[in-house]
Protein backbone atom coordinates (compact mmCIF):
# COMPACT_ATOMS: atom_id res chain seq x y z
CA UNK A 1 0.00 0.00 0.00
CA UNK A 2 1.49 2.98 -1.24
CA UNK A 3 -0.23 6.71 0.08
CA UNK A 4 1.20 10.31 -0.92
CA UNK A 5 -0.39 12.21 2.02
CA UNK A 6 -2.76 11.61 4.66
CA UNK A 7 -5.65 12.99 5.09
CA UNK A 8 -5.62 15.73 7.83
CA UNK A 9 -7.86 18.48 9.60
CA UNK A 10 -5.23 20.59 10.28
CA UNK A 11 -3.54 23.40 8.25
CA UNK A 12 0.08 22.26 8.57
CA UNK A 13 -0.01 18.18 7.85
CA UNK A 14 2.73 15.90 7.80
CA UNK A 15 2.98 14.17 4.64
CA UNK A 16 2.59 10.58 5.45
CA UNK A 17 5.01 8.13 5.79
CA UNK A 18 4.89 4.58 3.92
CA UNK A 19 6.44 1.99 5.78
CA UNK A 20 8.84 -1.30 4.56
CA UNK A 21 7.50 -4.36 2.67
CA UNK A 22 7.31 -7.68 4.32
CA UNK A 23 10.50 -9.72 4.58
CA UNK A 24 9.00 -12.93 4.42
CA UNK A 25 9.47 -16.35 2.23
CA UNK A 26 7.51 -19.68 2.60
CA UNK A 27 8.92 -21.32 5.36
CA UNK A 28 9.19 -18.54 7.75
CA UNK A 29 7.78 -20.06 10.59
CA UNK A 30 7.91 -16.61 13.34
CA UNK A 31 6.59 -12.96 12.07
CA UNK A 32 8.42 -10.00 14.51
CA UNK A 33 6.54 -7.09 14.03
CA UNK A 34 7.49 -3.82 14.98
CA UNK A 35 5.20 -0.55 15.14
CA UNK A 36 6.53 1.65 12.24
CA UNK A 37 10.00 2.24 11.02
CA UNK A 38 12.06 5.15 12.84
CA UNK A 39 13.93 7.91 10.87
CA UNK A 40 16.81 5.72 10.40
CA UNK A 41 15.52 3.08 9.14
CA UNK A 42 13.15 5.01 6.68
CA UNK A 43 16.37 7.30 5.39
CA UNK A 44 18.09 3.34 4.61
CA UNK A 45 15.09 1.58 3.97
CA UNK A 46 16.58 -0.75 5.78
CA UNK A 47 14.59 -2.66 9.21
CA UNK A 48 16.61 -1.46 12.53
CA UNK A 49 19.06 0.77 11.07
CA UNK A 50 19.58 2.96 14.01
CA UNK A 51 22.95 1.58 15.37
CA UNK A 52 21.95 1.69 19.38
CA UNK A 53 18.37 -0.75 17.72
CA UNK A 54 19.14 -3.62 20.47
CA UNK A 55 17.62 -6.03 17.17
CA UNK A 56 20.33 -7.19 15.18
CA UNK A 57 22.71 -7.42 17.99
CA UNK A 58 19.58 -10.08 19.94
CA UNK A 59 19.60 -12.18 16.36
CA UNK A 60 23.13 -12.23 16.69
CA UNK A 61 23.38 -13.19 19.82
CA UNK A 62 20.64 -15.81 19.30
CA UNK A 63 22.66 -17.51 16.64
CA UNK A 64 25.83 -16.57 16.42
CA UNK A 65 27.06 -16.09 12.93
CA UNK A 66 29.49 -17.85 10.86
CA UNK A 67 31.58 -14.70 9.60
CA UNK A 68 30.37 -11.70 11.99
CA UNK A 69 31.92 -9.34 9.38
CA UNK A 70 29.79 -11.03 6.52
CA UNK A 71 26.63 -10.29 8.17
CA UNK A 72 26.97 -7.32 10.25
CA UNK A 73 28.50 -5.45 7.30
CA UNK A 74 25.63 -5.83 5.01
CA UNK A 75 22.11 -5.29 5.16
CA UNK A 76 20.91 -7.69 2.49
CA UNK A 77 23.27 -10.72 4.51
CA UNK A 78 21.58 -10.09 7.44
CA UNK A 79 18.10 -10.45 5.52
CA UNK A 80 19.22 -13.56 4.01
CA UNK A 81 20.56 -14.84 6.92
CA UNK A 82 17.37 -13.56 8.73
CA UNK A 83 14.98 -15.87 6.47
CA UNK A 84 17.19 -18.90 6.34
CA UNK A 85 16.44 -19.07 10.16
CA UNK A 86 12.54 -19.25 9.58
CA UNK A 87 12.47 -15.82 10.77
CA UNK A 88 10.46 -12.60 8.79
CA UNK A 89 10.10 -9.09 9.46
CA UNK A 90 7.33 -6.53 8.93
CA UNK A 91 5.39 -3.63 10.92
CA UNK A 92 1.71 -3.42 12.17
CA UNK A 93 2.10 0.14 10.37
CA UNK A 94 1.50 0.72 6.34
CA UNK A 95 1.64 4.12 6.83
CA UNK A 96 1.23 6.85 8.89
CA UNK A 97 2.17 10.94 10.00
CA UNK A 98 4.99 11.31 12.38
CA UNK A 99 7.83 13.24 13.82
CA UNK A 100 10.91 11.94 14.71
CA UNK A 101 10.81 8.19 15.39
CA UNK A 102 8.72 7.87 18.68
CA UNK A 103 5.60 5.28 18.44
CA UNK A 104 3.67 7.94 20.85
CA UNK A 105 4.37 10.59 18.18
CA UNK A 106 2.17 8.40 14.98
CA UNK A 107 -0.46 9.67 13.89
CA UNK A 108 -3.14 8.47 11.66
CA UNK A 109 -2.02 4.84 11.47
CA UNK A 110 -2.76 2.72 8.34
CA UNK A 111 -2.69 -1.31 9.37
CA UNK A 112 -0.62 -3.45 6.92
CA UNK A 113 -2.52 -5.73 5.32
CA UNK A 114 -1.90 -9.01 7.17
CA UNK A 115 -4.84 -11.19 5.63
CA UNK A 116 -2.81 -11.15 2.62
CA UNK A 117 0.59 -12.02 3.74
CA UNK A 118 -1.16 -15.61 5.16
CA UNK A 119 -1.06 -16.51 1.65
CA UNK A 120 2.61 -16.24 1.04
CA UNK A 121 3.73 -17.45 4.39
CA UNK A 122 1.60 -21.16 5.24
CA UNK A 123 4.02 -22.35 7.52
CA UNK A 124 3.80 -19.44 10.28
CA UNK A 125 3.76 -20.74 14.08
CA UNK A 126 3.95 -17.24 15.90
CA UNK A 127 4.23 -13.34 15.77
CA UNK A 128 6.25 -11.95 18.03
CA UNK A 129 5.39 -8.14 18.79
CA UNK A 130 8.10 -6.06 19.43
CA UNK A 131 7.48 -4.02 21.84
CA UNK A 132 4.14 -2.33 23.15
CA UNK A 133 2.63 -0.43 20.42
CA UNK A 134 3.01 -3.26 17.99
CA UNK A 135 1.45 -5.73 20.59
CA UNK A 136 -1.68 -2.86 21.35
CA UNK A 137 -2.58 -4.52 17.84
CA UNK A 138 -2.49 -8.54 18.38
CA UNK A 139 -5.89 -9.41 18.53
CA UNK A 140 -6.37 -7.14 14.82
CA UNK A 141 -3.47 -9.39 13.47
CA UNK A 142 -4.59 -12.63 15.04
CA UNK A 143 -7.59 -12.30 13.50
CA UNK A 144 -6.68 -11.31 10.05
CA UNK A 145 -3.99 -14.41 9.95
CA UNK A 146 -6.34 -16.90 12.04
CA UNK A 147 -8.93 -18.03 9.28
CA UNK A 148 -6.07 -19.90 7.80
CA UNK A 149 -3.57 -20.58 10.81
CA UNK A 150 -5.99 -21.73 13.73
CA UNK A 151 -2.32 -21.93 16.11
CA UNK A 152 -1.06 -19.05 15.31
CA UNK A 153 1.00 -18.17 19.14
CA UNK A 154 1.26 -14.59 19.38
CA UNK A 155 3.71 -12.84 22.21
CA UNK A 156 4.79 -9.65 23.22
CA UNK A 157 8.60 -9.08 23.20
CA UNK A 158 10.05 -6.39 24.95
CA UNK A 159 11.09 -3.49 22.48
CA UNK A 160 14.74 -3.71 20.66
CA UNK A 161 14.36 0.42 20.56
CA UNK A 162 16.92 2.80 22.14
CA UNK A 163 14.01 4.40 23.55
CA UNK A 164 13.07 0.97 25.51
CA UNK A 165 15.94 1.93 28.40
CA UNK A 166 14.38 0.29 31.13
CA UNK A 167 15.71 -3.40 30.13
CA UNK A 168 19.09 -4.54 30.31
CA UNK A 169 20.19 -5.69 27.03
CA UNK A 170 20.59 -9.15 28.93
CA UNK A 171 17.15 -8.97 29.72
CA UNK A 172 15.83 -8.66 26.53
CA UNK A 173 18.08 -11.14 25.17
CA UNK A 174 16.71 -13.98 27.59
CA UNK A 175 13.25 -12.69 26.57
CA UNK A 176 13.89 -12.92 22.85
CA UNK A 177 15.75 -15.96 22.98
CA UNK A 178 12.95 -17.88 24.81
CA UNK A 179 9.95 -17.08 22.48
CA UNK A 180 12.38 -18.05 19.68
CA UNK A 181 13.36 -21.36 21.56
CA UNK A 182 9.87 -22.31 21.84
CA UNK A 183 9.27 -22.29 18.35
CA UNK A 184 12.52 -24.29 18.02
CA UNK A 185 14.23 -21.23 16.49
CA UNK A 186 17.53 -21.50 18.83
CA UNK A 187 20.62 -21.88 17.50
CA UNK A 188 20.65 -25.71 18.03
CA UNK A 189 17.10 -25.93 18.78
Amino acid sequence: MVLSKMESAGPHATPALTGLGPVVRADTALLVLGSFPGVASLAAQQYYAHPHNHFWRIIEAIWPPPQRETVAGRYQSRIDWLLAHRVGLWDVYAACSREGSLDTAIRNPVLNDFAALARYCPKLQAVAHNGGESFRHAPRVRAALAPSMAALAVHRLPSTSPAHASWSFARKLAAWRAVFAQHGLCAGG
